[in-house]
C-alpha cells in the first residue's frame, strides 16, 4: 500500500449533514481520493489521497457540491 497523504481544506457555507454528505460525494469521487472526512461546525474538510492533490480539482469538486473552498487549513 503506498503512503498516503492528508490535506485539510477550509469549506464555507456548510450548515448541516446534508452538506457535508453532498462534499464527501463530489471530493471522493475524485482520483486518487481515498477518504474524506467533513466537520461540518469548523468548515475543515480532510482528504486523504494516494497522491498529492490538484487544489484546483478540489475547488471544482467542492463549487460542484454547492459550496466555496476558501483555502488549506
Amino acid at each position: 500500500m503506498p503512503d498516503l497523504l492528508t490535506t485539510e481544506y477550509h469549506v464555507s457555507g456548510m450548515t448541516c449533514s446534508h452538506c457535508e454528505n453532498a462534499v464527501k460525494q463530489e471530493v471522493s469521487a475524485l482520483e486518487t481520493v481515498v477518504d474524506v472526512q467533513v466537520d461540518v461546525p469548523t468548515g475543515r474538510v480532510t482528504v486523504t489521497s494516494t497522491t498529492p492533490l490538484d487544489d484546483s480539482r478540489i475547488r471544482e469538486a467542492i463549487d460542484e457540491a454547492g459550496f466555496e473552498l476558501t483555502g488549506r487549513v
